[in-house]
């Protein structure tokens, strides 16, 4: 007789044998669907547990949108949140990768999806992983209409998940950033980041372990854990941004501070013919990064390109208009420097440059 044909004398295998529990896949759903709700926004429509998510853009007040999409993660910052068992706030850092990435297109973050993926699903881990997601999306102003939970035996260890999000936005046509009339003159303003916001963890674990300091032992720099420290969540720039484009009409342009750091960035929003010169000594980095520096003999240079050193969000605006941009920011709840101008960009130079980076490491 030939194996596993019934009759063989081998008990029959399950679909939770093989490590995929269903029920548990369940209970989750329920747990997350009150949570979903708590982020509801005009133009939701329906509720989770279809195919697909739904939502009205006539209903949520645009006459003739644009969509903007967007999708990131959190990188090895997730390593941390396992190893360190704090999983509650790398959902807002999801969030805040996808919708700052967004609104620097001059649009509104309408809806979010997220996948999270694991060996074995542990449901109250789950859950708290959700839990900082809602968050982030009410911080953001987004719905949560939708996502995938994925349980994958023997692709990842016992104990370790992954986080994806997904985001779309809308803007009205005429209202699509950046702008075209980007010049020399132009102020660069910055938003104080919260810390290392998501980039840059493979460095940060590395300096870590040469520290020799555990994700439980104090931070050298903070009053918490480095664990707490380091996890930190990503600020999500939305709703002051929002409120500071539509009570100005002044803003041309936006950075979103990621991987690559301000020389990476900053360009990314600036015309041809155009380049950014900044001035270290207008903002201070805040001390996680000069413990990191210290810790790791990290090269000013490699802490530039690799983390936001202080500045999460850059803005470009007309000299003019400096004082009412950055009264609605400040009004908004925005930690606001002005950092820098624009400048013709000589052929062959660097379309971003920093000067005096040394006096970020004052204390």
């Amino acid at each position: 007789m030939k194996p596993d044909t019934p009759g063989h004398n081998r008990p029959p295998l399950t679909y939770k044998d093989s490590g995929v529990d269903i029920d548990a896949g369940d209970s989750l759903v329920e747990h997350i669907k009150p949570l979903a709700r708590s982020t509801d926004r005009p133009g939701v429509l329906g509720g989770l547990g279809g195919f697909g998510g739904l939502f009205d853009l006539k209903a949520a007040g645009f006459k003739d949108p644009i969509l903007v999409s967007g999708t990131d993660g959190v990188g090895t910052k997730l390593k941390i949140a396992i190893e360190a068992g704090l999983p509650d706030t790398v959902g807002i850092d999801l969030v805040a990768m996808c919708v700052n990435d967004i609104v620097v297109q001059g649009a509104e973050p309408l809806f979010f999806l997220d996948y999270y993926a694991t060996a074995r699903l542990e449901v109250d881990q789950a859950r708290r992983v959700v839990a900082g997601i809602a968050e982030g999306c009410r911080r953001a102003g987004c719905a949560l209409i939708g996502g995938e939970t994925a349980e994958m035996p023997g692709m990842y260890r016992d104990g370790d998940y992954d986080l994806a999000g997904f985001a779309v936005g809308a803007a009205e046509r005429d209202a699509l950033l950046p702008r075209p009339d980007i010049e020399p003159g132009d102020i660069v303003l910055g938003l104080a980041s919260s810390g290392v916001h998501s980039n840059g963890y493979s460095l940060v674990r590395r300096i870590v372990e040469r520290s020799g300091l555990g994700y439980e032992a104090d931070a050298p720099f903070a009053g918490l854990s480095l664990g707490q420290s380091l996890l930190e969540p990503t600020r999500i720039y939305v709703k002051p941004l929002l409120a500071a484009i539509r009570a100005t009409a002044a803003i041309k342009g936006l950075a979103h501070i990621t991987g690559g750091g301000l020389p990476g960035n900053v360009p990314r929003c600036l015309p041809n013919g155009r380049r950014a010169r900044l001035d270290a000594r207008t903002w201070s980095a805040p001390p996680v990064f000069r413990w990191m520096r210290e810790a790791g003999h990290v090269a000013t240079d490699d802490m530039l390109r690799t983390f936001n050193c202080g500045v999460g969000m850059i803005i470009v605006v007309a000299a003019n208009d400096v004082a009412k941009v950055t009264k609605a920011l400040i009004d908004a709840g925005e930690s606001v420097a002005e950092v820098g101008i624009i400048e013709q960009a000589p052929q062959g130079e660097a379309d971003c440059v920093i000067d005096h980076p040394e006096s970020l490491w004052r204390s």
